[in-house]
Formats: structure tokens, C-alpha cells, sequence
């Protein structure tokens, strides 16, 4: 299928789901993962200590959400192992629905794989917001995984 696949990583459940299914479905392609710190919505695919969102733009805020992208990415790499793949890595500060289909203009994306939200409630069916904008926005193909 396509040799470029985008992989937004928020540390949730389905977003690691999508994850394993890029690496199950593009096995021959090159895959980036790529976490998008919000800026508007901080926490947000995650647990977030409640000094965190109060933080946000300071220079503690982003030094935790380096941390944290590290974190997120670092575990997007173990499970890329599982499957014997090396996966690229990235990470932005900004809103997640435009940076995400921007990122895959620039860099030349051929597919986008994501979760349909990054709620930690897996079983939620409705489309996020970050979602949906993606799919309206982004200049590829997207999947979305529930």
C-alpha cells in the first residue's frame, strides 16, 4: 500500500492500537509516530497530574511534556520491536488538528493510521474532535481504529 504511514500517538490505548494495526497492515512501509503536545488541551490521551494543565506554556510545562512525548514515543518504539520494525519518531507542541495534516503534507505521507479518539475509554464510539478534524483536513487517506 503506501510507503509512508503517519501514526499520531497520545499515549492512549487506541492510539497504540492503531499503532500495531499500521504495523500489521504497512509492513513494508516506513512508519512515523508522531505525539502532538496540545497546547489547548493538555492531558489530553493521557493521566495528567493536576498541577499539569495549570502549567501549560511555562517553562515547567515544557519541560514535563518533553518528558512525557519521550515517554509516549519511547513506548511507541518498544512495541514497533514486537513486531521487529524500527519505527521513525517525532514530536510537536501545538493543536494537534492542524499540525497533524500539515506534518503529512510536509513530509510526504501516503497514509494516516489513528485512533478514533484519545479518550482512555476504549470502548467510546464517537469520533474526537482531533479525529474528525484530521479526517476532514489531512491531504491523504486516513484509518480510523476503534
Amino acid at each position: 500500500m503506501g510507503n509512508t504511514v503517519l501514526v499520531p500517538i497520545d499515549g492512549s490505548p487506541l492510539s497504540y492500537r492503531a499503532l500495531r494495526h499500521a504495523l500489521e497492515t504497512y509492513s513494508d512501509a516506513e512508519i512515523t509516530a508522531l505525539h502532538v503536545a496540545d497546547l489547548y488541551d493538555p492531558g489530553y490521551g493521557r493521566d495528567a497530574d493536576s498541577l499539569y494543565e495549570p502549567l501549560a506554556g511555562s517553562e515547567e510545562w515544557y519541560a514535563m511534556e518533553e518528558e512525557v512525548a519521550n515517554e509516549i514515543l519511547s513506548e511507541a518504539e518498544t512495541i514497533a520491536s514486537e513486531y521487529e520494525r524500527e519505527i521513525d519518531t517525532d514530536s510537536e507542541i501545538g493543536d494537534p488538528e492542524r499540525i497533524i495534516p500539515e506534518f503529512a503534507r510536509d513530509q510526504d505521507v501516503d497514509h494516516i493510521v489513528m485512533g478514533v479518539h484519545g479518550r482512555e475509554d476504549e470502548e467510546r464510539t464517537l469520533f474526537g474532535r482531533v479525529a474528525e478534524s484530521v479526517v476532514y483536513r489531512a491531504p491523504v487517506s486516513v484509518t480510523i481504529i476503534r
